[in-house]
């Protein structure tokens, strides 16, 4: 088997971080790579130094034996490396061959863009590969699915074959996957080669021939999928005995913290994004509200938090009614939140750790006395809430944007658990985690549950609602299609009521 790949003592340092050093990989043709690592592990940087958004410092590639320079993505394509990015780079008002044929576009008569040209290519591509696509049709009226399948026509448009996929399922039902999953098989057998950057442990084992596993900026081993497990390769990412699994007790419902009726709520574009919602949440159990993201839940969690006013229905927290509170009102009423945006919603990045770790207590006594804030208490608190909630910072003034996605995670989790609660509202608590931070946050929202505290857990990670859920709602188009005990309820249940296929339907 002929390698298409090479990657050899590729370093690269920036300030006071050396994010990639001295690695070393191999990509042969016709496989995928599974490339595993925490947050921060260097994964991207490493990639993104194969697709030219970086230069390395050290290190050689070489593309099918001939040693290459790589500065920028131009450079890459042209080598017939692609990368199809966490996050789609579509236009969405745009059809699909417009955003296909964009800055490559194929011109008749020596001044017309020629589409019927690059729709009739794209066709055979999408043919060729069973990606099932129209060349006509507007990206914002596809899902999310098909979206992800345009952004591999336009690498395969470009006649890429050395694709990288950076996360490719996050946003995929179960079913998706699986038919994700055919059109890399069909990708492979075409002879194409396929870097899958995941930290799904379960879809490495089983679409991966071989994986690469980076920890702190270097590699720190290689398996394949036949004499290796899950936690084997969890261990090897952390450098420790990772839990996958949350073990919990039964949960103990007693009285209603949350109760939402018919609870109606617009978009940012005056759409209707929450359709009438019925629901509630008792102390001591956690409700999982599943979803392909885009299905209205941002929406409920900003109604439910203050950050959105609701267009109709009722949301009553402790019996206390509370449709349309602001945000303080909501905090008041022992409401905790951890939200979907941890930059934008839940940090002041250029203030220090401290700081973040008081936003909401920071004017109550100990830290405030009359006008005046007590800098001394609010720093010794910091350094007692990093130290119990696992914070890795270099020291409690370091801005809380200098820390790892992971780390500025905890710092919400210390915030929020901190003071006494009665409700929390999670959404997507463990998004762009490594498996060291999952088995913590996931830890101690069990830990919150059997406190007695009331959970809403919202998360388009369907291993993580069905291990902590104890009742599972799904959402589909802004309504909850049903809500079901999570011991009763299937992957596949899930995954048809996620595509919207009702129980009666199927």
């Amino acid at each position: 088997m002929s390698t298409v790949l090479e990657m050899r003592g590729i370093t690269k340092a920036f300030p006071g971080v050396l994010a990639n050093d001295q690695i070393d990989l191999k990509l042969n043709e016709g496989e995928v790579l599974a490339l595993l690592g925490e947050n921060g592990a260097g994964k991207s940087t490493l990639m993104n130094i194969l697709y030219g958004l970086y230069t390395s410092d050290e290190g050689e590639i070489y593309i099918r034996g001939s040693k290459v320079d790589i500065q920028d993505p131009s450079d890459a394509i042209d080598l017939g490396v692609g990368m199809v990015h966490q996050h789609f780079m579509l236009v969405p008002v745009l059809t699909v061959t417009e955003n296909v044929m964009l800055g490559n576009e194929p011109i008749r008569n020596g001044l017309l863009l020629d589409r019927k040209k690059s729709a009739g290519k794209i066709k055979e591509i999408s043919e060729q590969y069973q990606l099932d696509v129209d060349p006509e049709s507007y990206i914002k009226d596809l899902p999310v699915g098909v979206q992800q399948r345009v952004e591999i026509i336009k690498l395969l448009y470009r006649e890429a074959d050395i694709l990288i996929l950076d996360e490719p399922t996050a946003v995929l039902t179960p079913q998706e996957i699986e038919e994700f999953f055919k059109i890399i098989r069909t990708l492979l057998e075409d002879g194409k080669s396929i870097i899958f950057i995941t930290h799904k442990l379960n879809e490495v084992m089983e679409i991966a021939d071989q994986i690469a596993v980076l920890r702190m900026g270097r590699k720190v081993g290689t398996a394949v999928p036949s004499e290796t497990t899950e936690k084997e390769l969890a261990s090897m990412m952390v450098g420790r005995e990772v839990v996958l699994q949350i073990e919990k007790p039964p949960s103990k419902p007693e009285d209603k913290v949350l109760e939402v009726h018919d609870l109606e709520a617009m978009d940012d574009r005056g759409n209707k994004a929450v359709g009438g919602v019925d629901f509630d949440v008792r102390e001591g159990e956690i409700l999982g509200i599943a979803g392909v993201q885009g299905n209205g839940q941002t929406e409920l969690v900003q109604v439910l938090t203050g950050l959105r006013k609701p267009l109709g229905g009722q949301v009553m927290i402790n019996g206390k009614e509370m449709t349309g509170a602001s945000p303080r009102k909501i905090l008041d009423a022992q409401v905790a939140h951890v939200p979907e945006d941890r930059q934008q919603d839940g940090l002041v990045l250029s203030f220090p750790v401290s700081d973040n770790l008081v936003l909401n207590t920071y004017a109550k006594s100990p830290f405030t006395k009359g006008f005046t804030m007590q800098d001394e208490v609010i720093r010794q608190t910091a350094r007692e809430r990093v130290k119990e909630f696992d914070v890795r910072t270099p020291g409690v003034m370091i801005p809380v944007g200098n820390l790892s996605g992971g780390n500025q995670q905890k710092v919400i989790v210390a915030r929020e658990f901190s003071r006494p609660i009665k409700l929390l509202i999670a959404a997507q608590p463990t998004r762009g985690l490594d498996v060291g931070s999952i088995e913590y946050i996931h830890e101690r929202l069990i830990e919150k549950r059997d406190d007695g505290t009331a959970i809403l857990l919202v998360s388009t990670e369907l291993e993580e609602i069905m291990s902590l859920s104890d009742r599972i709602a799904v959402m589909y188009e802004g309504e909850i299609l049903d809500i079901l005990p999570a011991e009763d309820v299937t992957r596949e249940e899930l995954g048809l009521l996620m595509a919207g296929v009702k129980k009666e339907e199927n």
